[in-house]
Protein backbone atom coordinates (compact mmCIF):
# COMPACT_ATOMS: atom_id res chain seq x y z
CA UNK A 1 0.00 0.00 0.00
CA UNK A 2 2.93 2.19 1.13
CA UNK A 3 4.77 1.74 -2.41
CA UNK A 4 1.46 1.92 -4.27
CA UNK A 5 0.91 5.83 -2.49
CA UNK A 6 4.08 6.68 -3.57
CA UNK A 7 4.02 5.61 -6.94
CA UNK A 8 0.56 7.66 -7.09
CA UNK A 9 2.41 10.99 -5.86
CA UNK A 10 5.81 11.02 -7.13
CA UNK A 11 5.32 13.62 -9.98
CA UNK A 12 3.41 16.06 -7.50
CA UNK A 13 6.57 15.52 -4.52
CA UNK A 14 10.36 14.89 -4.24
CA UNK A 15 11.33 11.26 -3.89
CA UNK A 16 13.30 12.03 -0.25
CA UNK A 17 9.99 13.65 0.55
CA UNK A 18 7.37 10.69 -0.05
CA UNK A 19 9.68 8.12 1.38
CA UNK A 20 9.94 10.41 4.93
CA UNK A 21 5.93 10.24 4.50
CA UNK A 22 4.91 6.65 3.89
CA UNK A 23 7.73 5.08 6.29
CA UNK A 24 10.45 3.90 3.64
CA UNK A 25 13.99 4.29 2.32
CA UNK A 26 15.31 5.29 -0.98
CA UNK A 27 16.65 1.45 -0.67
CA UNK A 28 13.70 -0.40 -0.41
CA UNK A 29 12.07 2.05 -3.12
CA UNK A 30 14.60 0.17 -5.58
CA UNK A 31 14.15 -3.13 -4.32
CA UNK A 32 10.93 -2.81 -4.52
CA UNK A 33 10.84 -1.58 -8.38
CA UNK A 34 13.59 -4.35 -9.26
CA UNK A 35 11.36 -7.17 -7.56
CA UNK A 36 10.11 -9.24 -10.33
CA UNK A 37 6.37 -9.10 -11.12
CA UNK A 38 4.15 -11.39 -9.26
CA UNK A 39 1.86 -13.69 -10.97
CA UNK A 40 -1.32 -11.11 -10.14
CA UNK A 41 0.52 -8.56 -11.54
CA UNK A 42 1.39 -10.37 -14.51
CA UNK A 43 -2.28 -11.81 -14.92
CA UNK A 44 -4.30 -8.32 -14.33
CA UNK A 45 -3.61 -6.58 -17.76
CA UNK A 46 -4.57 -9.60 -19.20
CA UNK A 47 -7.94 -10.00 -17.92
CA UNK A 48 -8.58 -6.23 -18.00
CA UNK A 49 -7.69 -6.76 -22.01
CA UNK A 50 -10.72 -9.08 -21.72
CA UNK A 51 -13.03 -7.29 -19.13
CA UNK A 52 -12.78 -4.30 -21.47
CA UNK A 53 -13.48 -6.52 -24.48
CA UNK A 54 -16.56 -7.79 -23.06
CA UNK A 55 -17.98 -4.59 -21.84
CA UNK A 56 -17.33 -3.34 -25.60
CA UNK A 57 -19.23 -6.08 -27.30
CA UNK A 58 -21.86 -6.21 -24.78
CA UNK A 59 -22.38 -2.51 -24.19
CA UNK A 60 -21.64 -1.88 -20.82
CA UNK A 61 -24.43 -4.76 -20.27
CA UNK A 62 -22.16 -7.15 -17.92
CA UNK A 63 -21.97 -6.50 -14.29
CA UNK A 64 -19.57 -8.71 -11.83
CA UNK A 65 -21.17 -12.33 -12.09
CA UNK A 66 -22.05 -12.12 -15.53
CA UNK A 67 -18.15 -10.62 -16.58
CA UNK A 68 -16.80 -13.81 -14.12
CA UNK A 69 -18.57 -16.24 -16.43
CA UNK A 70 -17.86 -14.87 -19.72
CA UNK A 71 -13.95 -15.17 -18.35
CA UNK A 72 -14.07 -18.43 -16.87
CA UNK A 73 -15.68 -19.61 -19.88
CA UNK A 74 -12.37 -17.96 -21.83
CA UNK A 75 -9.78 -20.18 -19.63
CA UNK A 76 -10.13 -17.12 -16.96
CA UNK A 77 -11.60 -19.11 -13.49
CA UNK A 78 -10.74 -15.85 -11.69
CA UNK A 79 -13.56 -15.14 -8.32
CA UNK A 80 -16.07 -12.50 -8.04
CA UNK A 81 -14.48 -10.50 -5.85
CA UNK A 82 -11.04 -10.08 -7.96
CA UNK A 83 -13.49 -9.11 -11.24
CA UNK A 84 -15.39 -6.71 -9.73
CA UNK A 85 -11.97 -4.96 -8.06
CA UNK A 86 -10.53 -5.11 -11.81
CA UNK A 87 -13.93 -3.28 -12.81
CA UNK A 88 -14.21 -0.93 -10.67
CA UNK A 89 -10.76 0.00 -10.56
CA UNK A 90 -11.14 0.99 -14.54
CA UNK A 91 -14.23 2.13 -14.29
CA UNK A 92 -16.01 -0.74 -15.95
CA UNK A 93 -19.73 -0.36 -14.48
CA UNK A 94 -23.48 -1.46 -15.69
CA UNK A 95 -24.55 0.46 -18.01
CA UNK A 96 -28.42 0.63 -16.70
CA UNK A 97 -31.22 0.86 -19.49
CA UNK A 98 -34.50 1.41 -20.22
CA UNK A 99 -36.46 -1.93 -20.61
CA UNK A 100 -38.95 -0.65 -23.24
CA UNK A 101 -39.30 2.82 -25.14
CA UNK A 102 -42.36 3.48 -27.02
CA UNK A 103 -42.12 3.52 -30.98
CA UNK A 104 -46.09 3.88 -31.51
CA UNK A 105 -47.82 6.42 -31.11
CA UNK A 106 -52.07 5.73 -32.02
CA UNK A 107 -53.83 8.83 -30.71
CA UNK A 108 -53.34 11.21 -33.28
CA UNK A 109 -56.62 13.23 -35.47
CA UNK A 110 -55.59 11.01 -38.32
CA UNK A 111 -57.53 8.69 -40.38
CA UNK A 112 -56.74 4.81 -39.92
CA UNK A 113 -57.14 2.72 -43.39
CA UNK A 114 -58.22 -1.37 -43.01
CA UNK A 115 -56.52 -4.24 -43.00
CA UNK A 116 -55.77 -5.13 -46.15
CA UNK A 117 -53.75 -8.65 -45.82
CA UNK A 118 -55.58 -9.74 -42.70
CA UNK A 119 -53.66 -12.07 -41.07
CA UNK A 120 -51.92 -13.49 -44.73
CA UNK A 121 -48.32 -11.56 -44.59
CA UNK A 122 -47.18 -13.50 -47.31
CA UNK A 123 -46.82 -12.42 -51.27
CA UNK A 124 -46.32 -14.47 -54.25
CA UNK A 125 -44.09 -12.02 -55.77
CA UNK A 126 -41.82 -8.86 -55.19
CA UNK A 127 -43.53 -5.75 -54.48
CA UNK A 128 -47.12 -6.95 -54.00
CA UNK A 129 -47.16 -6.13 -50.11
CA UNK A 130 -44.51 -4.06 -48.37
CA UNK A 131 -44.49 -3.35 -44.75
CA UNK A 132 -42.96 -0.73 -42.52
CA UNK A 133 -41.84 -0.54 -38.57
CA UNK A 134 -40.21 1.52 -35.95
CA UNK A 135 -38.08 0.16 -33.64
CA UNK A 136 -34.87 0.72 -31.08
CA UNK A 137 -31.34 -0.42 -30.79
CA UNK A 138 -29.29 0.71 -27.65
CA UNK A 139 -25.85 1.87 -29.00
CA UNK A 140 -22.95 2.94 -27.26
CA UNK A 141 -24.15 6.29 -27.98
CA UNK A 142 -27.42 5.99 -26.54
CA UNK A 143 -30.80 4.92 -28.21
CA UNK A 144 -31.58 5.52 -31.93
CA UNK A 145 -34.73 4.55 -33.61
CA UNK A 146 -34.86 2.79 -36.50
CA UNK A 147 -37.39 2.89 -39.22
CA UNK A 148 -37.77 0.36 -42.11
CA UNK A 149 -39.60 -1.30 -45.05
CA UNK A 150 -39.42 -4.57 -45.68
CA UNK A 151 -40.96 -6.72 -49.09
CA UNK A 152 -42.83 -9.40 -47.30
CA UNK A 153 -42.55 -12.00 -50.64
CA UNK A 154 -38.58 -12.19 -49.71
CA UNK A 155 -38.80 -10.11 -45.63
CA UNK A 156 -35.98 -8.54 -47.54
CA UNK A 157 -35.17 -4.68 -45.79
CA UNK A 158 -35.48 -2.53 -48.74
CA UNK A 159 -35.40 0.94 -46.94
CA UNK A 160 -34.38 1.91 -43.99
CA UNK A 161 -33.31 5.10 -41.50
CA UNK A 162 -32.09 6.06 -38.30
CA UNK A 163 -32.40 8.99 -35.71
CA UNK A 164 -31.86 9.40 -32.44
CA UNK A 165 -34.97 11.70 -31.99
CA UNK A 166 -38.50 10.07 -32.82
CA UNK A 167 -39.62 11.97 -35.17
CA UNK A 168 -42.43 12.71 -36.92
CA UNK A 169 -41.21 12.59 -40.30
CA UNK A 170 -38.83 9.65 -39.75
CA UNK A 171 -40.24 6.72 -41.31
CA UNK A 172 -40.30 9.20 -44.79
CA UNK A 173 -36.51 9.04 -45.65
CA UNK A 174 -36.95 4.75 -45.17
CA UNK A 175 -39.66 5.06 -47.42
CA UNK A 176 -37.94 6.98 -50.24
CA UNK A 177 -34.95 4.51 -50.24
CA UNK A 178 -37.25 1.64 -50.74
CA UNK A 179 -38.92 3.65 -53.84
CA UNK A 180 -35.68 4.34 -55.19
CA UNK A 181 -34.37 0.72 -54.74
CA UNK A 182 -37.63 -1.21 -55.80
CA UNK A 183 -40.05 1.82 -57.91
CA UNK A 184 -43.21 -0.65 -56.88
CA UNK A 185 -46.29 -0.45 -59.27
CA UNK A 186 -49.32 1.09 -58.04
CA UNK A 187 -51.28 -1.38 -56.62
CA UNK A 188 -48.78 -2.53 -53.96
CA UNK A 189 -49.99 -2.90 -50.53
CA UNK A 190 -48.53 -0.82 -48.17
CA UNK A 191 -49.09 -1.94 -44.72
CA UNK A 192 -48.28 -0.43 -41.51
CA UNK A 193 -49.02 -0.33 -37.52
CA UNK A 194 -51.19 3.05 -36.67
CA UNK A 195 -48.44 4.83 -35.58
CA UNK A 196 -48.80 8.87 -36.35
CA UNK A 197 -45.71 8.50 -38.13
CA UNK A 198 -47.41 6.33 -40.37
CA UNK A 199 -50.27 8.41 -40.49
CA UNK A 200 -48.58 11.97 -40.94
CA UNK A 201 -50.12 14.10 -44.30
CA UNK A 202 -46.58 14.41 -45.58
CA UNK A 203 -45.81 10.26 -45.55
CA UNK A 204 -50.09 9.55 -47.04
CA UNK A 205 -48.92 12.06 -49.82
CA UNK A 206 -46.33 9.71 -51.11
CA UNK A 207 -48.06 7.13 -50.79
CA UNK A 208 -51.05 8.28 -52.89
CA UNK A 209 -48.28 9.69 -55.54
CA UNK A 210 -47.14 6.69 -55.94
CA UNK A 211 -50.41 4.83 -55.83
CA UNK A 212 -50.29 2.55 -53.11
CA UNK A 213 -53.08 0.85 -51.19
CA UNK A 214 -52.49 1.69 -47.71
CA UNK A 215 -53.38 -0.92 -45.11
CA UNK A 216 -53.44 -0.50 -41.05
CA UNK A 217 -53.81 -2.83 -37.97
CA UNK A 218 -52.67 -2.61 -34.53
Amino acid sequence: MRFRFFEEHRASFPTNRLCNVVGVSTRGLRAFHNRPASRRQRSDPVTLTHIKEQSRLNLGSYGRPRMTEELFEIGLGLGHRRVGSLMRQNGKSVVITLKHKVTTNSVHEFNIAPNLPGRDFSADQPNQKWADDISYVWTRDGWVYLAVVLDLHSRRIIGWDVSNRMKRDLAIPALKMAIAFRTPPKGCIHHTDRGSQYRFHDYQEILRQYGYKVSMSG
